[in-house]
């Protein structure tokens, strides 16, 4: 296996934004070049709230890891997460001109083109479509209908929908940043490629990153993605509980949460007192630790009741036999997993994206914090070389022996191989770009 191209995944989260250039190196694990992380001012849960802040941030995050890497970044891989974020289910199908013919990857790709022409409401776009099973010609069960036959192919798909203007000032902050979009990528997706294994996604897991503005759910069974939900309450309104309950400025009371936080209170003695120092010639203020985990059970709890209401929606809950993965920089909260088995009755672990990463990258880079960056570059990296075989395989082989003469059902199936893409260095996923496209033709008509 050789080294693949190098890519840059940009997480623009809540409390921080994170540029991290990465490559696959031969033994198939992510090598971090460089990285950069600053603080997120101009963005609240997970959307932009303000465009001149978050484009500041993003550059010094970017020459941060640009500087680190020695890497010139241009293209990124960013990622999509936000309250606005919803999925749905919807089964859709087509009726292929001739059965006789295999079914192609064009024709699975038109069936999967096809569910972004369904209505959304006003201000909403389809992101990405995900096919969970296919049937062909009734027949179910099917995980790859391509070289079969038949005359119907159908499939069941999770749908991803998101608010057009939130991700249009996400590619208006990336583009003011000096910076091309590549993909926009789910960013749960993302994280669910850095912290899961494949058996858990087969068992059945549930993933939840908790960010700073948002909490991102994503249930795997079977190898598939089966549910996707974003809940609008993350570390961020922990912070501010911590802040309103023990009467002191908000940057106390995150680093109270960091280093003395726990989310259950029975894990401490109630003699341990912290001291926070006082405002302005004022004295000294005394905090018992186990009144400050108090304050953050009772919101964890909160957050984990609305994870549990979602797993139970999914109809998945008894299914899931790897139980739940907690990621983000929210899962670096002492007891939390404890908190989450007493609650759910699910076994819980804490993600970490070691499994994926090369031994010598930054020891800092193995924090769930970063679990989202790194698998945007993961997964960008994936579907770069899914790209390239795709273009391969569509180019004619070089001096090629002429093919004999066929019958026609057959010469069809092989016009429809041949068939070349006219310019390779815009051939993207058909899937994401119809989404990017409307964005990027409606910056270029914004700047004419």
């Amino acid at each position: 296996m050789k080294t693949s191209e190098i890519i840059v995944g940009l997480d623009i989260g809540t409390t921080k934004i994170a540029t991290i250039v990465g490559r696959k190196n031969e033994f198939g694990k992510i090598e971090i070049l460089g990285y950069g992380k600053t603080p997120s001012i101009g963005v609240k849960r997970g959307v932009v709230s303000n465009i001149e802040n978050t484009v500041q941030s993003i550059r010094d995050a970017v020459l941060e890891a640009s500087q680190k890497s020695g890497v010139d970044i241009r293209y990124v891989n960013v990622g999509i997460a936000g309250q606005h974020i919803k999925s749905l289910q919807h089964r859709g199908g087509i009726i292929r001109q001739d059965s006789e013919i295999e079914i192609s990857q064009e024709d699975v790709d038109n069936l999967c083109d096809s569910m972004y022409k369904l209505n959304m409401n006003p201000g909403e776009e389809i992101i990405e479509v995900i096919a969970q099973g296919y049937s062909i010609d009734g027949e179910y069960g099917i995980k790859s209908p391509k070289g079969m036959m038949g005359s119907s192919l159908e499939a069941n798909f999770h749908i991803i929908i998101g608010q057009t203007a939130a991700a249009k000032n996400i590619y208006k902050c990336v583009r003011k940043a000096g910076l091309e979009v590549v993909d926009l990528i789910l960013e749960p997706i993302a994280s669910a490629e850095s912290v899961l294994s494949e058996e858990e996604k087969e068992a059945g897991v549930v993933l939840v990153d908790i960010g700073g503005g948002t909490s991102d759910i994503a249930i795997f069974h079977e190898g598939i993605i089966r549910h996707t939900a974003v809940i609008p309450l993350g570390g961020d309104v922990i912070t501010e509980d911590v802040k309103e309950g023990c009467s002191i400025i908000k940057k106390h009371a995150e680093e109270l949460k960091v280093k003395f936080g726990s989310a259950l209170a029975s894990e401490n003695r109630e003699e341990e007192i912290v001291s926070i120092p006082g405002l302005r010639g004022r004295p000294p203020k005394e905090i018992s630790i186990r009144n400050l985990a108090n304050i953050i059970q009772a919101r964890m709890e909160e957050i984990i009741e609305y994870i549990y209401y979602e797993i139970k929606n999914s109809g998945y809950e008894k299914k899931m036999i790897g139980g739940i993965v907690l990621t983000g920089g929210g899962a670096q909260l002492k007891h939390i997993s404890q908190l989450c088995e007493y609650k759910t009755g699910l076994d819980t672990r804490i993600g970490y994206p070691n499994e994926h990463l090369a031994k010598d990258v930054p020891t800092e880079m193995a924090s769930p914090m970063f679990a989202t960056g790194i698998g945007l570059v993961i997964v960008g990296i994936d579907r770069y070389e899914k790209e390239k075989e795709k273009r391969k395989a569509t180019q004619p082989e070089p001096d090629a022996e002429p093919e004999p003469e066929v019958p026609e059902t057959k010469a069809k199936a092989k016009k429809i191989k041949e068939k070349k893409i006219k310019d390779p260095e815009k051939a993207q996923r058909k899937f994401t770009d119809s989404f990017i496209e409307k964005i990027q033709k409606w910056f270029e008509e914004e700047n004419e």
